[in-house]
């Protein structure tokens, strides 16, 4: 086989990251693809080499193998790394790749042909002497052939798509009544989805494992596995976390499943990176399910565990060099768990969700590797799957490796979109899951069909994020002021001040009032209360003991707790609390905003103060950067400018008066142009 020195990776976000990654360490140059919709993703700033090849839709960009050939041409890369997913089980797009002179770092066409076809791949497996669920996977296809078959299978029926996957065109039949009903509508699926309604019945194994064996093969006879992956963890038959090793595996029955897989690669002479997929059942007994002929998403647990990389050995075996090892070299160390972070809401029965990423601020430490390919700022495309990154953690046990990524999930920020970090911290805190007992119903049986609640904050959450927005502002305050110094920031002349805010959720206001009482070298001090429309739901003092970056301690009644936070805008701020994120929009700002957008320009006081003299009055005409008024703080003095040309339309502040931080001063109708 060819030797090449330059990649194209054909796909996106954060495989195409994993992959430019081990690439360019191993001194490669890689080329990159995009559609118009990823101009700014990650993936391309990464490589050395970007095409661009098309509208945002897969269909008229990253589906389209005449293209990427294409780019890789013009950019003169010799090999083509598909990733998953898109073109990656594609035997015609393998197979042009080779035609136009290309290495395609994967199996070859026949391989992948066989086992991307359920039918065919079973009766490989069969032949092969590969144990299999009992079923049919018959020529026949009309519905009084497979309904007879299902008779003579007994039910539970898993009627499955011979061309499908993801859990599409599948149907789960309890009753033989059912099972026309589920043939018709799992054909029609298969269609739409595939375009093919070949079907294959199979005994429903109930509740099983899904677990997985990893194996390689090279070019000069050499097949190996590299230990197996639990996948049980499934909400719609899509997987959701999984892990290396399998909690309930023995040597025994590790060996026996191994040499399994190593039959179904060898029975296709594979080459290259493949999962074999079996179902295990509570008595020990498993069957082969599926093989993929490509690198899976879990792929970074049977890494981390083995400490190979899975993709160096795949551009190694892609230009004929053996593996460089045997089975007995293989061994497993170690614990890890790796979840799937998607832009998807929970309490909306995990609708994928589109928009603007606000922050994405992954975590870092001990054990913990996060596979991303999405920045801060970056629009989410309705284009695509909504996974945006992988996060993995590893021990020396599973108990370690399960801590780590809780912790982990819990100190990454992704702000500004829905997504189902919260959900998977959950999964991973239920007592079946730690206990290592969860099979393929364990969301079902844990969840129900209600996904997740959204979080809605407490009081005492309210008043936290109420105290740091207040922060915040005045250290913008003193930002905009060389006149202001930080030791006055929460002066007055008549005692302390409050400030305002109002937070509404569930449709419910929520009044607050932030009294700051003395500012120190180590901590600053607050009362806060937070009030609805009935009642005070909480008085407390709080203590900002540290605010640094995104990251402040208090504590609340002199209960500590640890945030992170992001300042959206003014008057909108995020507060992680415990790994819960909300959003606060402070109403009163907000209302202030939408009056200025109409028209009339609020100018606030930036902090606590007093009026010295105000120089305009209503009806005025104000220029651009003219003095509106002074503000003093212990004999230091903060001229207050107009922002904007226009009519004054109210004069709020009176001099030799006191005002607080965010109280209205003037009001002006902008002059528009």
């Amino acid at each position: 086989m060819p030797v090449f020195s330059s990649v194209l990776v054909a796909n996106r976000g954060e495989i195409a990251c994993r992959v430019i990654r081990s690439a360019k360490a191993l001194g490669y140059r890689c080329v990159a693809v995009y559609s118009d919709a990823d101009a700014g993703a990650p993936h391309v700033a990464m490589a050395d080499e970007a095409v661009c090849i098309g509208p945002g839709p897969v269909g008229e960009s990253y589906l389209l193998g005449e293209k990427i050939i294409d780019a890789a041409k013009k950019t003169g890369a010799q090999a083509i790394h598909p990733g998953y997913g898109f073109l990656s089980e594609n035997a015609e797009f393998a197979e042009a790749c080779e035609k136009a002179g290309l290495v395609f770092i994967g199996p070859d066409a026949n391989a992948i042909r066989v086992m991307g076809n359920k039918a065919e791949s079973k009766r490989c497996m069969l032949a092969a002497g590969v144990r299999c669920v009992p079923g049919y996977e018959g020529q026949d296809q009309s519905d009084d052939a497979l309904i007879a078959e299902g008779k003579k299978i007994a039910t539970p029926i898993m009627v499955k798509a011979a061309a499908g996957g993801g859990g599409r065109g599948m149907r789960l039949v309890q009753e033989l009544s059912e099972l026309g009903a589920a043939i018709k509508l799992a054909r029609s699926e298969a269609e739409n989805a595939f375009g093919s309604g070949e079907l294959i019945l199979e005994k429903a194994i109930v509740n099983p494992r899904h677990v997985e064996v990893q194996v390689f093969a090279d070019t000069q006879g050499n097949t190996v596995h590299l230990g197996e992956r639990d996948c049980s963890v499934q909400r719609r038959h899509q997987k959701v976390v999984e892990e290396a090793p399998c909690p309930v595996m023995t040597p025994a029955l590790r060996e026996a499943m191994g040499e399994q897989a190593v039959a179904a690669a060898k029975s296709i002479n594979y080459r290259g990176a493949g999962t074999v997929e079996f179902l295990l059942d509570a008595a020990g007994e498993f069957y082969f399910l599926e093989m993929n002929t490509r690198l899976q998403v879990e792929h970074p647990v049977t890494e981390m565990v083995t400490g190979l990389d899975l993709v160096a050995l795949q551009l190694q075996v892609a230009q004929g060099k053996p593996l460089g090892f045997s089975q007995s070299d293989v061994q497993l160390t170690g614990h890890a768990i790796e979840v799937r972070l998607y832009t998807e809401d929970p309490a909306q029965d995990f609708l994928p969700t589109a928009g603007r990423i606000d922050l994405w601020s992954p975590a870092s430490g001990e054990g913990l590797r996060i596979d991303d390919g999405v920045v801060s700022g970056q629009e989410i495309s309705p284009f695509y799957d909504p996974m945006v990154a992988k996060v993995i953690a590893y021990g020396a046990s599973r108990e370690v490796a399960r801590r780590r990524l809780v912790d982990g999930l819990r100190d990454s920020l992704l702000l500004g979109v829905k997504n189902n970090k919260v959900f998977l911290v959950e999964c991973l805190e239920k007592p079946a899951f730690i206990n290592g007992v969860a099979t393929t119903a364990f969301i079902a049986e844990e969840f129900g069909e209600q996904g997740l609640a959204e979080h809605r904050p407490d009081p005492a959450e309210m008043a936290v994020a109420a105290v740091l927005d207040y922060r915040l502002a005045q250290q913008q305050a003193m930002a905009a002021s060389t006149l202001v110094s930080a030791p006055l920031r929460n002066w007055s002349s008549t005692g302390n001040l409050a400030s305002h805010k109002r937070y509404e959720f569930d449709g419910v206001d929520y009044a607050l009032r932030i009294e700051a009482t003395a500012h120190g070298i180590s901590a600053d001090n607050y009362k806060v209360s937070v009030s609805d429309a009935s009642a005070c739901l909480l008085s407390c003092e709080i203590e900002l003991i540290a605010c640094e970056n995104d990251r402040a301690k208090l504590t609340v009644d002199g209960k500590q707790r640890l945030v992170r936070f992001y300042a959206k805008q003014v008057g909108q701020l995020y507060v992680s609390t415990n790994g819960l994120a909300t959003l606060f929009i402070d109403r009163a700002i907000q209302a202030a905003g939408a009056e200025d957008a109409s028209g009339g320009g609020r100018v606030l006081a930036p902090m606590h103060g007093q009026v010295l003299e105000v120089f305009v009055e209503a009806g005025d005409k104000v220029a651009q950067g003219q003095p509106l008024l002074v503000l003093e703080a212990m004999k230091m003095q903060h001229e207050i400018l107009a922002e904007a040309a226009g009519t004054v339309i109210e004069v709020a502040a009176v001099a030799a008066t006191q005002v607080a931080a965010d109280d209205l001063l003037v009001s002006i109708e902008v002059a528009s142009e």
